[in-house]
């Protein structure tokens, strides 16, 4: 499977890529479906079931009212996120949806929208939808939400083969054993590799456009973050933290990143602070490569990009593009779903990539940029995903932070080495692979253990 840095920075919403843009997504999908086969004329009612982690977390991440905005035509990339909450209460109070925006149905927010306690195969983020007219059933389709907005079909996943395109790239690699190899023969950068890699599907400048567009929606979000104050959504009380805190940086003065390191660590927390409540309060957002774990890589390319003053856009594209490469071993080799293997796949897949790309833009070697890789993944191996209350604020918000500092540090150690270390970032890949087969259901998005228990029981 050819995977672009454009699948893995997607623009969309919050809380969450696999629980609310790859649902919307999925219920866009079937609407449009159903109006190209010239069925939206003849369905009365559309049945949504939810499943698995879909279920058990999905009112905290969402995932109701985003399968309800994708049945009316709306896609996580394009839909208005202020806009969400009045269509939503319009639709309870007169019963009636818009089915892919042109075709009025009947819809029942308690019959029509099922959240059951059962799993299907293949993965944990499963939802089946049906359409119904006056005989009987008219079509279904199951889909499975793999993480990062992705979603597969029921037949897809019953393959078990990854779905394939014409696209041929002219570096395809799937270890970091195979990228390394192709850097050194050819003489490339691990970004120069990604962008002859693009050229398959993009010209030059619409990748470069295409990337520096993600980085100004990364930029915008951070700067929502900072100007929003009050509660967060969802009933745990937890209060926004980003604006006060830029207001007390503010007052230090910008810091020097040598000299005052203290200082230059509280603006990375920031911006993924910042980045992470817009994205519990469901504001747009970049998939980076989920959205639990959004703030990490807008959070230290803010840092490189706020305190270097020869910092470019080619810096920025070069950024995403070393980072991508991490994400796609990340993705093929093991899983970027927190449904999957627990919030390693998440939190600890974004760390890596932003070491990758940090390490990049400071002209480390292809050896130094996957030794940085395989720190930041190391280090997160185990981590669990067990959100309070099913929603993405404790300890997600926190847990980007401490991330993103470590992504940072993970540089650092690697550019002070030649790249050779004991353990690989293959090994390290197929390690938490492994240690997210044996990781019980319950510490894997659904709210049923750790954290998410501890609070229930203080």
């Amino acid at each position: 499977m050819a995977i672009s840095v454009f699948d893995l920075f997607k623009v969309g919403i919050g809380p969450s890529s696999s629980h609310t843009v790859g649902p919307m997504r999925a219920a866009a999908t079937f609407a449009q479906a159903l109006a190209d086969q010239q069925l939206l004329s003849q369905t009365r009612r559309v049945e949504v079931r939810l499943y698995g982690s879909l279920s058990a977390t999905g009112v905290g991440h969402a995932t109701d009212r985003a399968c309800v905005m994708g049945l009316m035509g709306e896609w996580p990339d394009q839909v208005d996120p202020t806009s969400i909450n009045a269509r939503i209460q319009q639709l309870r109070e007169s019963g009636q949806l818009l089915l892919a925006g042109r075709q009025a149905i009947a819809f029942d927010w308690h019959t029509d929208l099922l959240l059951l306690d059962e799993s299907l195969p293949y993965h944990p983020n499963a939802m089946s939808l049906h359409a119904y007219g006056d005989g009987g059933l008219l079509s279904e389709q199951t889909y499975y939400s793999v993480g990062g907005g992705f979603i597969i079909e029921a037949a897809e996943a019953a393959s078990g083969i990854a779905p394939t395109s014409d696209v041929q790239l002219p570096y395809d690699f799937s270890s970091a054993v195979e990228l390394l190899a192709l850097c050194n023969k050819h003489g490339l950068r691990v970004s120069e590799l990604m962008m002859a890699n693009e050229r398959a599907w993009r010209s030059d400048e619409a990748i470069r456009s295409g990337l520096l567009h993600i980085w100004s929606v990364m930029r915008e979000c951070v700067e929502q973050g900072l100007r929003d104050e009050g509660i967060l959504p969802g009933g745990l009380d937890v209060p926004r933290r980003a604006a006060k805190l830029h207001r007390s940086l503010l007052e230090i003065g910008k810091p020097n990143v040598i000299t005052s390191t203290l200082s230059a660590m509280e603006w990375v927390n920031l911006f993924a602070l910042a980045v992470n409540e817009e994205n519990a309060a469901g504001g747009r957002m970049v998939t980076a490569p989920t959205n639990g774990a959004a703030g990490i890589i807008p959070a230290v390319l803010h840092y490189y990009m706020k305190f270097n003053a020869d910092a470019s856009d080619d810096d920025v594209v070069n950024f995403f593009l070393a980072a991508a490469a991490v994400g796609i071993l990340c993705k093929k080799n093991a899983s970027i779903s927190g449904a999957e293997v627990g919030c390693q796949g998440e939190v600890g897949s974004a760390c890596a990539m932003a070491a990758a790309g940090l390490a990049d833009i400071l002209g480390a070697t292809p050896e130094q940029l996957e030794n940085a890789a395989e720190i930041g993944l190391e280090h997160n191996l185990g981590l669990t995903c067990d959100p309070v209350g099913g929603l993405v604020q404790v300890p997600c918000i926190e847990r980007n932070a401490i991330a993103a500092v470590k992504a940072i540090n993970a540089t650092q150690m690697a550019l002070r080495g030649d790249g050779k270390h004991f353990i690989s970032l293959d090994r390290v890949i197929r390690t938490m692979r492994d240690t997210g087969a044996d990781m019980h259901d319950k510490y894997k998005e659904t709210s049923r253990g750790g954290l998410a228990v501890s609070w229930v029981e203080c």
